[in-house]
């Protein structure tokens, strides 16, 4: 006999967010977000890996292409070919790890095989990478505020294309409608992060000279082990406030409010297409 499956809607949603009607408490965010990097934080490092590796890769060829890094240094116009190429290569595949904050975010195990799950949406992905980091760039270049503005409110964008299905421009509207109403909280919170950076970085860069220098590196590395995860467990729970997660459950006693009780709910979470990996939540 087969189970009956049912979608819920875990959080916000698409509506209410393009009326600013959530609510973000930043306390319990990075309370939350702490417990799901301390449970689950190797996948999104293996992921985060790989990408590094692919993009260091990508970046070694293309350098030996057009002339040597440091052609690139002194050409603008080799260096944005670069960071154009590196963009389209490694982001797909960073989709999947920020899908990754996603999924603990609704209490659903992870596995560094997620970086391979949304390629089918890749192109759409690369697309919006290139958009949202030029749009950040030229802010930055009018002045400091709108680039930092427009950071804030574009972060959720790639999971919107994966998870809803968006085409980039509409994600990109969506995301600038929908964040705009808590900019000053979401920047705060980003903001607690950055700190947290700098204060790993702080070690290295004051012991750069002495004799210890490569046990402040030991640590700032053991750090970003767990202040990546971190990053990316803190916007999939900000993802699921704000605009909500549909899965689909065969326990139709699931609450909509319930994000947590991963271990004993993971097995009851399935797909509602069985087309391929990347259709795991409802469009």
């Amino acid at each position: 006999m087969s189970e009956k499956i049912s979608v819920i809607q875990v959080g916000g949603s698409v509506e209410q967010a393009e009326q600013g009607n959530y609510q973000l408490d930043t306390k319990a965010i990075f309370s939350e977000a702490w417990q799901y990097t301390l449970k689950a934080r190797v996948s999104i490092m293996l992921g985060l890996g790989f990408a590094l590796f692919l993009g260091m890769i990508v970046s070694y060829i293309a350098s030996n292409y057009l002339g040597g890094m440091e052609v690139i240094f002194e050409d603008p116009q080799a260096g944005m070919i670069l960071n154009i190429l590196v963009t389209v290569v490694i982001w797909p595949f960073l989709a999947g790890v920020e899908m990754m904050g996603v999924f603990h975010a609704v209490g659903m195990k992870t596995h560094v095989g997620l970086v391979f799950s949304f390629l089918k949406r890749g192109s759409w992905v690369a697309v919006c990478a290139l958009l949202t980091s030029s749009l950040i760039s030229i802010g930055f270049q009018l002045l400091i505020f709108p680039g930092v503005f427009l950071a804030v409110v574009l972060s959720l964008t790639i999971p919107l294309v994966v998870e809803k299905q968006m085409t980039p421009m509409k994600a990109i509207v969506l995301s600038v409608k929908a964040l705009r109403f808590k900019w000053w909280q979401l920047t705060s919170i980003y903001m607690l992060l950055i700190i947290c950076l700098l204060a790993l970085l702080f070690p290295v860069v004051l012991l750069a000279d002495s004799a210890i220098a490569p046990l402040s590196i030991i640590l700032f590395i053991f750090g970003m082990t767990y202040l990546a995860p971190l990053y990316y467990n803190v916007k999939g729970i900000l993802y699921r406030e704000i605009f909500g997660v549909k899965i689909a459950t065969n326990n139709p006693n699931d609450n909509e409010s319930n994000q947590g009780d991963s271990d004993e709910n993971d097995n009851e979470r399935t797909v509602i297409n069985k087309n391929g990996p990347d259709d795991t939540f409802s469009a």
